[in-house]
């Protein structure tokens, strides 16, 4: 378990993350209330700088298509909202359908929209390949297409990318890990072996620890659900009973790393670090076991992706190949500033 003034390193190690350089992406960590105040109860930050929808070539609506992975993590539900809020404003209609953790099941999902008249399209793609020729055909189409928080291989195959730099972001992490630790000790993963993102995450990071004379003992795959990560977070402990350190590369592999901890009474050795606030986390931030958490602006994701779709559409706006979304680092001590996240 790291240490108080560990903990604090780790904290300010992150918070200095301040610049994530991707291919052509800044990202930029922000340590303030969500709400602007620095005390009293935090909300959800409206969205700004929302356009107006023009309307759809049968002359109604605006017609948004969205492909999300699924609709069991907050991560994505925040985002679905992020999304639905700007077309409630802009005058759109969204429609939103789930991916179901499937890529097959995604490009199903992309082609019925494609078929059904939508004017845009926002994907988050479970992997980086498989939407690639639904994708294409769509823009064939003349349905400009946005990716939100995953993207695909082909850069050809969408109109602009909302995201994080998520290999640097690793990278960062893993840095201040180094520092908060002493780079001393092994660290096992719990990822989720089928998402281009975390995998993105977890190479960031374990480059970053290996190259400071920290090790990696085994790697988990949580396939982005709960229940399964909770599964292989308890073999990775029982597999290594003086494991002092996890790193999890997501929500699900957050939750699933909290709770086989707490399955199996480790919460005294060993310390957790990883990716997106959730309630699990909370508790584990207040009892001191989950040292510090990168959050995501998940409702920005959708804000961001929605208003680019409806600029792509009505051709009225100069939409960035790549909208850079900020992260924020939840500690201890600012934890109460992003209770929005956990409403609702």
């Amino acid at each position: 378990m790291l240490s108080t003034r560990s903990v604090a390193a780790l904290a300010v190690g992150l918070i200095a993350v301040g610049t994530l350089a991707g291919c052509d992406s800044t990202s930029t960590t922000a340590t303030g209330s969500a709400s602007g105040e620095a005390s009293g109860a935090a909300t959800r930050p409206a969205p700004t700088d929302v356009p107006e929808a023009c309307t759809s070539d049968d002359g109604g609506p605006l017609q948004l298509g969205m492909v999300d992975i699924n609709e069991q993590t907050a991560f994505f539900t925040q985002m679905n909202q992020g999304a639905q809020d700007v077309a409630d404003e802009a005058g759109a209609e969204l429609q939103i359908v789930s991916g179901d953790n499937d890529s097959a099941t995604q490009v199903t999902a992309v082609e019925n929209l494609v078929a059904s008249g939508v004017d845009a399209l926002i994907v988050d793609p479970v992997d980086a390949t498989a939407l690639v020729p639904a994708l294409t055909a769509a823009k064939a189409a003349g349905i400009p297409v946005v990716a939100a928080d995953g993207s695909v291989d082909d850069p050809d195959a969408i109109d602009a990318y909302v995201g994080t730099a998520n290999v640097d972001g690793g990278a960062q992490l893993g840095e201040a890990f180094l520092e908060a630790t002493g780079g001393t000790g092994e660290i096992g993963i719990v990822g989720a072996l089928s998402s281009a993102i975390q995998i993105q995450r977890q190479d960031g990071f374990v480059d970053a620890v290996e190259a400071g004379g920290m090790t990696i003992g085994t790697v988990v795959d949580g396939r982005n659900v709960n229940e399964d990560a909770q599964t292989a977070a308890e073999n990775l402990l029982t597999g290594d009973p003086e494991l002092e350190y996890i790193y999890a590369t997501g929500e699900p592999a957050l939750n699933g790393a909290i709770a086989a901890v707490k399955s199996q009474g480790a919460q005294d050795r060993v310390s957790i670090v990883g990716w997106d606030l959730s309630a699990a986390a909370v508790e584990g931030l207040e009892a001191g076991f989950v040292d510090s958490v990168i959050q995501q602006d998940t409702f920005g994701f959708g804000n961001e992706a929605a208003k680019a779709a409806i600029d792509l559409a009505c051709g009225t706006g100069d939409v960035p190949a790549t909208i850079d979304v900020p992260i924020t680092i939840v500690t201890p001590d600012n934890l109460a500033d992003f209770s929005y996240y956990l409403e609702g």
